[in-house]
């Protein structure tokens, strides 16, 4: 199921983000120190509970699904993109290892970074409040599906890319943004009935939501129907990314 091939590759993306922990674990633990901090407890003591939960542990969900879909984006983009950029990528593509397994081992890489860049957070989290897990297997679900999810679209973004501030567009103007607006630091039910049916055109919505079903077992959206639709999504933007390597987009002259 998982030949030499896929597994070297899986473990030299893993092994690169690894061994520069200041670089990759350090960072979003910072920001998310001040997040907590800002908006936690700051602001936080200002503001009323939520659906019956204190602020900071209604925005906890939403903190990690930004921190783990951002990595898992960003892992994948700047992998690919840097391959290409000094040309060793095309070691890879003249191995003979099959294009699954070269996708696969590049989404699963990615998204495992997404994953313990969640759970750090999460970590980081429990410093400033206390929350239980209600729904432990939708947790489990939504984190890896989101995160695989952002990993194939960082797969996209890395072959679409034709410089770095390509990379930079991509995260810090449109997934953070859909992030930021997905309900990570309010409830869809204080929102005026014309935003609230727009804020449900914006996937990112039915991902935070997911994760807060999954800790707090409160969601504004149906958590198993958003599973299921996120899961043929991330199936789907995988079988792309299988196509375009297979085709050579962004991988050939």
């Amino acid at each position: 199921m998982f030949p030499t091939g896929f597994r070297t590759l899986f473990r030299r993306e893993v092994l690169r983000f690894v061994r520069r922990p200041r670089n990759t674990f350090l960072p979003p633990a910072i920001t998310n120190v001040l997040y907590f901090s800002v908006f936690g407890v700051i602001l936080g003591g200002r503001i009323d509970q939520i659906a019956g939960f204190s602020y900071i542990v209604f925005i906890l969900p939403g903190l990690i699904v930004l921190g783990a879909i951002s990595n898992a984006f960003e892992n994948a983009s700047f992998s690919i993109f840097h391959g290409r950029w000094n040309e060793y990528i095309h070691e890879v593509l003249t191995s003979p290892l099959p294009y699954t397994s070269m996708v696969l081992a590049y989404i699963f890489s990615s998204a495992l970074r997404g994953v313990l860049v969640g759970i750090i957070i999460g970590l980081v989290g429990l410093g400033f409040t206390s929350v239980s897990v209600a729904q432990p297997l939708y947790l489990v679900a939504f984190m890896l599906v989101i995160s695989l999810l952002f990993a194939g679209f960082g797969v996209i973004g890395g072959l679409w890319a034709r410089d770095f501030d390509y990379l930079t567009v991509m995260n810090q103007f449109i997934v953070r943004p859909l992030t930021f607006f997905g309900g990570v630091f309010y409830s869809l039910d204080i929102l005026p009935p014309l935003y609230q049916t727009l804020s449900l055109l914006n996937p990112m919505v039915y991902m935070v939501n997911g994760v807060r079903y999954g800790f707090l077992g409160y969601s504004d959206v149906k958590p198993g129907l958003s599973l299921v639709v996120l899961t043929g999504l991330t199936l789907a933007v995988i079988l792309v990314d299988i196509a375009l390597f297979r085709r050579g987009y962004g991988l050939v002259d």
